[in-house]
């Protein structure tokens, strides 16, 4: 398994292959539907997108004693009409589950990002790999609100690579 951080370089991305396990420590954002929206819409974007990651997931509410709630991948596909938007604003990987759009699939080979697979159906798991999270905006939308992880050794799979290789056999 290979170990890389974020906020992610050039070098990390180019050094990923569709297919690779890897363990993802550093900072990276909870973002879905309505957050994504409004950040396309907004005249400034609510954080700095250079090298950050999004993790489409929507936190349930925090048990007490725990750092975060159950924290699973959503659907990436509901995304799409907003993700080349954000990859050309900077954002770098993208972690969800589920197979892309060609529009999507273009923005990643244009931009050279990466799109992360997350283990599906293991939410309560991946509260495990959360050390800390800090609400960051939209706190209005509540577990859609845009949530500031800090994560060590998040596991995932490149789904998608930054020359649009792809485990679900598209490019």
């Amino acid at each position: 398994m290979k170990k890389i951080s974020a906020p992610l370089t050039a070098k990390e991305i180019n050094g990923l292959k569709a297919g690779d396990e890897v363990k993802l420590s550093g900072i990276i954002y909870t973002a879905r539907d309505q957050a994504h929206k409004r950040m396309v819409e907004a005249k400034k974007l609510p954080l700095n997108l250079n090298g950050q990651v999004i993790y489409y997931c929507g936190p349930t509410k925090t048990p007490k004693g725990m750092t975060i709630g159950s924290c699973g991948p959503t659907t990436s596909v509901r995304m799409d009409p907003f993700t080349p938007t954000l990859l050309k604003s900077g954002l770098r990987g993208m972690i969800g589950k589920g197979a892309r759009s060609k529009e999507v699939i273009k923005a990643i080979k244009k931009y050279k990002a990466v799109y992360f697979l997350a283990y599906a159906g293991c939410g309560a798991l991946m509260t495990e790999y959360v050390k800390r999270a800090t609400p960051v905006t939209y706190s209005d939308l509540g577990p859609e609100a845009i949530v500031k992880l800090e994560v060590k050794d998040l596991p995932l799979i490149v789904a998608i690579d930054r020359t649009g290789r792809s485990i679900y056999g598209k490019k």
